[in-house]
């Protein structure tokens, strides 16, 4: 008894924690119930009986089927099923009526040599990929309706009755279960597909701000727990790595979703699985990375803080592009934020290749140097592969038509108007020429019709620097240079109505 008392306690504990993951599964179990209650009623309902007969059972089969837990998934599935009844249907019964002019000799023969053919070839069809992947169970449907109806027909009079009965039935069956999936707390797989990818930036973004800390400082004993806690968040990033299978399952059923909210119908899911796969790409790195950080052989802290400055920005700065491409995926807006952080990580790779080449780490014993070096191969693999991941997030928000920042009018007061940007420069003879990605703040500077004839609120702007007394020129510690002028020609942007003949300050990371 007590035995008994313990697994129900299980069984209980373990479906609170199922519900609570994920509270719509619970809403799924209702509606799956509340289909196969109304389907039912053909089986109970008299009338509905007589007009059916035993074939109602096939709309109770095709709801315990056909219901998925997504709308997506749900209506493939009924698309495949109503699609693959009807063919298989036609098919079968015109086998059985042209196996039936050869005579009763012959007629077996030929519905068995029908119901291989179709059998093999349909297999056979199943192994192509692309097939496979959004039509398989709907071949699996035709093989199974049309020997049905080819064997039963050998047997049964009313050929076309029986088909009628059935097609009517898996049709209904299949409505009942879209539209209860559509309008009864609908769950989409393309919005739960866009979370996920948010989610994976988000994750990765977590590892890259926090491994400088846990690769640069030291841990007392006394800390331990503290250590395996900060550690067991580090290592979230493994759920990226197992998450392929998931992401095209989810990219598979939203394809065959209805518009939605900001989700199109035709929307670019294969550009989210090329944007998922530069992430997995980056989380293989970090699993590298990972093991270092937990390696038996640890390199002295003494020569890790040699290096520390770069590597720090690099992580650091390709933790927050990733979240900032994250934030740009949760709003369904453009941004062009994450480029700056990718220019800062860049910028750190040219300062830590300027520092190995001083000869900082003559002193390093080999072994040493190969754990370093590969640490250090493997942090610029990932500023390379967040610059991908940045283009990919740009494209996906081009083809997505991702709304542009809002922006509002620049106030017309030179003399207190200071614009601060994050600049990437470019020779161009006598004038030096910017891109001048915007920022949160900078986005709200700038005017409606500068932005017509810009790309992802990027704008290219000629400055002039004269030497006179009317530029003042600042460099700082931190190697940024800070520009003020007196006037400032634009280029094809308009820009002019932006950073209009005042004092502009200008950060330009070298």
């Amino acid at each position: 008894m007590k035995g008994a008392m313990e697994k129900v306690r299980e069984i209980w504990k373990e479906g609170r924690r199922v519900g609570k993951e994920d509270p719509r599964r619970i809403v799924h179990s209702f509606k799956v119930g509340l289909a196969l209650a109304l389907v039912s009623s053909f089986y109970y309902y008299q009338p509905l009986y007589d007009n059916f007969g035993v074939n109602a059972m096939w709309a109770v089969m095709t709801v315990v089927v056909v219901f998925e837990f997504s709308v997506g998934a749900t209506l493939g599935k009924g698309i495949n099923r109503a699609v693959a009844t009807l063919v298989a249907g036609g098919l079968g019964v015109g086998a059985h009526h042209l196996a039936s002019l050869s005579g009763p000799t012959v007629e077996p023969i030929l519905l068995a040599i029908f119901v291989f053919a179709q059998a093999a070839l349909s297999t056979f069809v199943r192994f192509f990929p692309r097939v496979k992947a959004r039509y398989d169970y709907g071949i699996l449907i035709f093989i199974l309706t049309f020997s049905l109806i080819s064997v039963s027909g050998f047997r049964e009079d009313e050929i076309l009755d029986l088909a009628h009965k059935r097609l009517s039935t898996v049709i209904m069956g299949g409505v009942s279960c879209v539209l209860i999936s559509i309008f009864i707390c609908p769950v989409w797989a393309g919005q739960d597909l866009h979370s996920l990818l948010a989610s994976n930036f988000d994750t990765l973004s977590r590892f890259l701000q926090e491994f400088g800390d846990e690769y640069f400082e030291e841990t007392d004993d006394g800390d331990v727990k503290e250590v395996e806690k900060r550690r067991r968040n580090l290592e979230k990033y493994k759920c990226v790595l197992n998450s392929k299978s998931n992401e095209e399952a989810l990219a598979n059923f939203a394809k065959w979703e209805p518009r939605h909210g900001q989700f199109r119908f035709r929307h670019p899911w294969k550009q989210y699985l090329a944007v998922a796969a530069l992430l997995r790409q980056c989380a293989y790195r970090m699993d590298a990375l990972n093991s270092y950080i937990n390696s038996d052989f640890q390199i002295p802290m003494d020569i890790k803080k040699k290096l520390e400055e770069p590597l720090r920005k690099m992580s650091s700065e390709s933790g927050k592009s990733m979240k900032e491409a994250s934030i740009s995926l949760k709003k369904m807006r453009k941004s062009s934020s994450s480029d700056i952080h990718v220019l800062n990580s860049q910028s750190a790779c040219k300062d830590l290749s300027t520092l190995l080449k001083s000869g900082i780490l003559n002193d390093v014993e080999p072994l040493q140097m190969i754990a370093l070096t590969t640490t250090v191969s493997l942090l610029i693999d990932i500023v390379n592969l967040t610059e991908k991941v940045s283009q990919s997030v740009h494209e996906l928000a081009s083809a997505a038509r991702f709304k542009n920042k809002k922006k509002s009018t620049v106030s017309s007061k030179k003399s207190d108007s200071v614009s601060t940007v994050r600049a990437m420069p470019t020779k161009s003879q006598d004038d030096h020429v910017v891109t001048i990605l915007c920022d949160d703040d900078l986005s709200n500077t700038v005017d409606q019709s500068c932005g017509e004839s810009s790309v992802d609120s990027c704008h290219h702007v000629a400055i002039k620097i004269d030497d006179d007394d009317d530029s003042v020129h600042e460099k700082h510690e931190d190697g940024e240079i800070h520009v003020h002028t007196s006037c400032v020609l634009c280029g094809q942007t308009n820009a002019s109505d932006v950073l209009d003949c005042g004092n502009q300050k200008i950060i330009n990371n070298l």
